[in-house]
């Protein structure tokens, strides 16, 4: 019994790490409060996400929030809606695009949630030019994705370059690759690191769109609960004080 136990409670463990990806993920400089940032990731999203992708458990009205008026959403990031009340469908027929890619692109309402903002910034910027792959390109973080990489024009192309190397202790043969700008976009590396942090922050936003409020109402809840916790305290002293 206390075996079957010890492999139920191991389970769980062996599936993350089996979904999980080899390379070292890079910490995503997200802000939920930055509304500048979140402004500028839903028009990244809504104009090279939203081609292929849909988020339909996200509405156009909800971009509100940010800080945006009926007519901003109206006039800039309204592509595939007529109607701010409208959910955030994808343009691209999915019998179309399962014929283009080889597989139906998955809605993107959660990938927030489901993937990380790590795991996504890490890999947005982990694309590289591979002419065996269906697309053109292939990623370190999502091997034989069938996803081309839509922001190419501006970070540009790199290559993976990898090395083999044997231990002279050992013998054994080391491999190690890394990523190697072949041509340049048409923005500054660190321009291009700031426009995937802003669509992630925008990702993790949509993924919850309540989350900081949420954490906000669980704060002063657990000021309230200690308050009230002192108030107790202090009437069972009151009630107790005479008792011997």
């Amino acid at each position: 019994m206390k075996k079957i136990l010890v492999v139920l409670l191991l389970v769980p463990a062996l599936a993350w790490a089996a979904g999980g990806s080899k390379a070292p993920l890079d910490r995503a400089p997200i802000n939920l409060h930055d509304r500048l940032s979140l402004q500028r990731g839903a028009h990244l999203f809504v104009n090279h996400c939203l081609n292929c992708h849909s988020a339909t458990s996200m509405r156009y009205g909800r971009l509100a929030d940010l800080g945006l008026t009926d007519d901003q959403i109206r006039d800039n990031l309204l592509i595939s809606a007529e109607k701010v009340g409208e959910s955030m469908a994808g343009s691209m027929d999915p019998a179309v695009a399962k014929a283009a890619f080889g597989v139906v692109p998955p809605d993107l309402s959660l990938v927030g949630r489901s993937k990380g903002a790590d795991w996504l910034y890490t890999y947005m910027r982990g694309f590289y030019r591979d002419p065996a792959a269906r697309s053109g390109w292939n990623n370190v973080v999502f091997p034989n994705v069938a996803m081309p990489h839509v922001l190419w024009e501006a970070q540009g192309e790199q290559v993976l370059e990898v090395t083999e190397r044997m231990d002279p202790n050992t013998g054994d043969v080391k491999r190690s690759q890394r990523l190697v700008m072949d041509r340049p976009g048409k923005v500054s590396r660190s321009e291009y690191d700031q426009q995937v942090a802003d669509l992630v922050n925008y990702l993790a936003y949509m993924g919850e769109p309540a989350q900081t409020s949420r954490k906000n109402w669980g704060i002063l809840a657990l000021f309230l609960l200690v308050g009230f916790l002192v108030l107790s305290m202090m009437l069972k002293s009151e009630y107790w004080k005479d008792v011997k």
